[in-house]
């Protein structure tokens, strides 16, 4: 197991409190929940690009939102969900990254990863399907619909923002 500081732990803790924030925080909390949602928050996900510890910072952050929506159920679903797909798509996905797209807008890795994420939408999809009775094929898709959205959005905001900030440390 690997041994954090105390900046790694503080860091870690930033982004699962950004997470949080951007999440539960009224207005966007009306479209981080449900069927139909578009979580800014997702953004942070591309952190784990540049360092492996934002995935605990990410996953952190995640199941706390959770817990603001259908309680325990999504904290274990949704975190669960981060926590995986979250590390596997870094692990899939990082041989692309540095190679910029659309003009350098985006970063390959982050793009991919992008569609990766959204599909993996099938996890939140089962969990609405069970607890709020809503069709799944549908829920999927507007699941990952705005999974995709939000996160195509914050891809490009992340890479800009790392042009300023090293995430790498």
């Amino acid at each position: 197991m690997q041994k954090y500081s105390i900046r790694d732990l503080v860091q870690i803790a930033i982004v699962a409190a950004i997470y949080v924030v951007l999440t539960v925080t009224p207005p966007l909390n009306a479209i981080s929940y449900g069927a139909y949602q578009f979580r800014l928050a997702e953004m942070m996900n591309f952190l784990a690009f540049y360092n492996l510890k934002y995935i605990i910072g990410v996953t952190l952050g995640c199941m706390i939102a959770n817990f603001f929506s259908f309680g325990m159920i999504d904290v274990i679903v949704g975190g669960g969900s981060t926590l995986v797909f979250v590390t596997l798509g870094v692990f899939l996905f990082d041989k692309f990254k540095g190679q910029s797209i659309c003009g350098g807008l985006w970063d390959k890795a982050h793009v991919y990863f992008s569609f990766f994420f959204a599909a993996s939408m099938f996890t939140v999809a089962a969990e609405l399907t069970i607890i709020s009775q809503l069709p799944f094929f549908l829920t999927w898709f507007t699941t990952a619909v705005g999974e995709l959205a939000s996160l195509l959005v914050g891809a490009a905001l992340i890479k800009k923002i790392a042009e300023r900030i090293d995430f790498t440390i």
